[in-house]
């Protein structure tokens, strides 16, 4: 009897030393925010199709982007930022320009790069969404295309004696999502 007693006082002493108070709550206070990350735009072109065009400007695309007016990314995105990376091996100067644009075809931002003959780094710029010193995030949420225009500020003859002369452009994205 003394046994049994011992081992159902033990029983009790574990079940009340292991019992925490249950918090049913903590999915209220859950926060999920993944950043995701993805690539937005690349465009290559040899310096022959740019001597090859009659005009200054030699590109000029524009390409359907709903991603970032998708329900889902528009609704939940806090913030973020777009980078953009140009490489020129071609003995011209050049600018491009990437142009956001709405449903409408109005154009809601615009960075513009001047970028000097071959040899040059690489020019990389970050432009900031969203945060309180960042450009607005009704310009993403709003984005359904993007224009690039490109435009020779050099000759049409002259050619770089750098291997396979182009013009690189290149964008990404990381934004941060609010899933919960």
């Amino acid at each position: 009897m003394k046994k049994l007693l011992f081992i159902s006082l033990l029983f009790l002493l574990g079940l009340s030393s292991c019992v925490e108070e249950q918090n049913f709550n903590q999915w209220d206070d859950l926060e999920i925010i993944p950043t995701v990350e993805a690539s937005i735009l690349y465009v290559e072109s040899p310096e022959s199709v740019i001597n090859d065009a009659p005009g200054a400007v030699w590109y000029i695309q524009t390409f359907n982007f709903d991603a970032f007016n998708e329900d889902f990314f528009a609704e939940n995105v806090l913030d973020g930022v777009i980078v953009y990376e140009l490489e020129n091996t071609t003995s011209k100067d050049l600018e491009i320009i990437f142009e956001y644009l709405d449903d409408a075809g109005n154009v809601l931002d615009t960075e513009t790069f001047t970028i000097p003959s071959a040899p040059t780094a690489v020019i990389r710029r970050e432009t900031t969404y969203g945060t309180p010193t960042g450009r607005s995030m009704d310009i993403i949420r709003n984005t359904s295309e993007i224009r690039v225009n490109a435009s020779n500020f050099g000759d049409t003859t002259s050619t770089s004696t750098l291997p396979d002369p182009k013009i690189i452009f290149r964008s990404s994205g990381k934004f941060r999502l609010q899933l919960k």
